[in-house]
């Protein structure tokens, strides 16, 4: 996962041309170090999903453009704007389902998401 930065969130995320998931996160951050690898996992099963990463300590004004109020929050765009968001340390099917239409190459969501999973 690339890790990025203000300068770069524009064109990473806002102007991609496909969906981002992006780990909002912080090194000091057990739950997020722990979540970590299942998005690496689904970063390398999923070629038509970026997946990025970004420090909050590194650039807060994003976190709060966002309402990141805890971490690790996990937030999907696509068009430039967030469409859904985990919030939490959740197990690997928690965010297939979460992500499963953008995971499975479709355009957006066509069901309801998990109770827990709140729409962007």
């Amino acid at each position: 996962m690339r890790e990025l930065d203000s300068q770069s969130w524009e064109r990473e995320v806002l102007a991609a041309e496909g969906p981002v998931v992006v780990d909002f996160w912080a090194p000091w951050c057990r739950p997020c170090k722990a979540i970590r690898p299942i998005l690496e996992q689904l970063e390398q099963e999923h070629s038509g999903v970026a997946f990025v990463g970004l420090d909050i300590d590194q650039a807060p004004e994003l976190a709060a453009r966002y309402e990141v109020l805890s971490i690790p929050t996990v937030t999907l765009f696509e068009g430039g704007e967030p469409r859904r968001t985990v919030v939490g340390a959740r197990p690997r099917g928690h965010f297939e389902e979460a992500f499963d239409e953008w995971l499975s190459a479709g355009s957006g969501p066509s069901r309801a998401a998990p109770p827990d999973v709140r729409p962007a």
